[in-house]
C-alpha cells in the first residue's frame, strides 16, 4: 500500500512538472531569435542515430584492439 501511494505521488508530481514546462511557452519568439532551417529525416537520423552508433563502434573497437593484437594465449 505504501509503495503504491509513493508511486502515485511520484507520477502525479512528474506529470504536474511536465505540464507546467510544456512547449506551449516556446511559441513566443524572443528578440534575436533566429531558429534557422529544419533538419531533414536523413539529417536527423544521421545526427541522433548514426553518430552515436559510429562513436560506440569506434570506442568498442579501440577497447578490443589490444586483445586482438595480442592473439590468443595458450593455457588461458
Amino acid at each position: 500500500m505504501r509503495n503504491a501511494l509513493r508511486a502515485g505521488a511520484v507520477t502525479a508530481g512528474t506529470t504536474t512538472l511536465l505540464m507546467m514546462s510544456s512547449p506551449a511557452f516556446a511559441l513566443v519568439r524572443d528578440d534575436g531569435d533566429d531558429p534557422g532551417s529544419g533538419l531533414s529525416v536523413a539529417e536527423t537520423l544521421g545526427l541522433f542515430v548514426g553518430i552515436p552508433l559510429l562513436s560506440f563502434l569506434v570506442i568498442a573497437g579501440l577497447v578490443m584492439l589490444p586483445d586482438m593484437l595480442k592473439g590468443r594465449r595458450r593455457g588461458a
